[in-house]
């Protein structure tokens, strides 16, 4: 084990229970990564919470998540292109088209499966998915050979969306009175949003307990070198005396990928600038945690390991030592789990 995520579980659990029993209907989010967990491992979790229903992302993802005994539920929109499965009686398809509607009851009479399970999607003001509200009176007649689940929405995090899901579920449940999924709204004001409110919920669930969770990685290597010497793929002279460490982490781990920051506040513009500044003159801040420091980049991240500038002035570590690595969790792999 070179790279791990390093796993309070009591701590972790119990902030699990806390949020399940505080949003009775909660449906757990296991996508992409499994938010650094892996999907498997997030629906044996949900199963033993109790869970009657757990979302994945995508159609690829629902063999990932095969120990999860009761409904899946996919959140990225079905498309007729997609070759989704129609026979398990358990899924449950997320419908953003009215186009999609009458395609998908087809595609299951063709196949002889019974009506494919489904939820319809109402356009929010995040505009990414969705049937526009002045358009949702032509949901009804198109639900001939499909059984609703309920009515879903994906909803920003910008702002308190509970006044938003309340004025768009009220506009759905004319058209026909089923349960109504939400993300991001708050648990306390679930109630304001009407009767049988389902809230999704990833991040804040399994990355809520953030004291529980710490990623680890193994020095591999330790280099002392002169000013001048040559290193790396690219060969640059070292510009001082200096200590590199070879590090268990690259980039199929999630070192060094980072999504675009949106620079919205000043201050953020301001960090955004500097670290281009930095970047342009060769520099760049690693997630290695070194005496307290984080260490630079050496050069860019390797696929599997990393190469950094031990900070100077500092403790070196050596070979089989553990550093802390400050990854974003929704795009790190991990070699394995570390319960504690």
């Amino acid at each position: 084990m070179t790279i791990v995520l390093q796993v309070r579980q009591d701590r972790w659990r119990d902030h699990l229970a806390s949020v399940t029993s505080a949003a009775p209907g909660l449906v757990p989010v296991a996508k992409g990564n499994g938010y650094g967990f892996g999907v498997d491992v997030l629906a044996a979790e949900a199963a033993a919470l109790g869970m009657d229903t757990l979302a994945v992302g995508t159609y690829t993802e629902v063999p990932g998540a095969a120990s999860f005994g009761g409904t899946l539920a996919v959140l990225s929109p079905w498309r007729p292109f997609l070759g989704a499965p129609l026979h398990s009686p358990r899924l449950v398809h997320t419908l953003s088209r009215l186009q999609d509607l009458p395609a998908l009851a087809q595609q299951a009479a063709d196949a002889g499966a019974p009506p494919p399970r489904v939820l319809v999607e109402v356009e929010t003001s995040m505009h990414r998915h969705g049937i526009p509200a002045g358009r949702l009176g032509e949901v009804e007649p198109l639900l001939h050979g499909l059984s609703l689940v309920g009515w879903t929405m994906h909803l920003p995090i910008a702002a308190d969306n509970t006044g938003q899901a309340r004025a768009l579920g009220a506009a759905a449940r004319q058209v026909r009175d089923a349960p109504l999924w939400v993300s991001h709204v708050p648990v306390e004001r679930l109630a304001e949003v009407g009767p049988q409110v389902r809230l999704r919920m990833g991040t804040a669930l399994w990355l809520g307990a953030a004291d529980a969770l710490a990623v680890r990685a193994r020095v591999l290597d330790v280099h002392r070198l002169e000013r001048g010497d040559r290193y790396g793929y690219r060969q640059r002279p070292s510009r001082r005396d200096a200590t590199l460490l070879v590090v268990a982490g690259g980039t199929a781990h999630g070192v060094g990928l980072a999504a675009p920051t949106p620079a919205t506040r000043l201050r953020q513009r301001g960090i955004a600038l500097a670290e281009g500044g930095l970047a342009a003159s060769g520099l760049a801040r690693s997630p290695f945690v070194v005496g307290g420091r984080y260490a630079w980049f050496a050069e860019p991240p390797h696929m599997q390991c990393s190469m950094l500038w031990a900070p100077p002035g500092g403790p070196v570590p050596e070979v089989g030592d553990w550093l802390e690595v400050r990854l974003r969790h929704t795009t790190a792999h991990v070699d394995a789990l570390v319960w504690a």
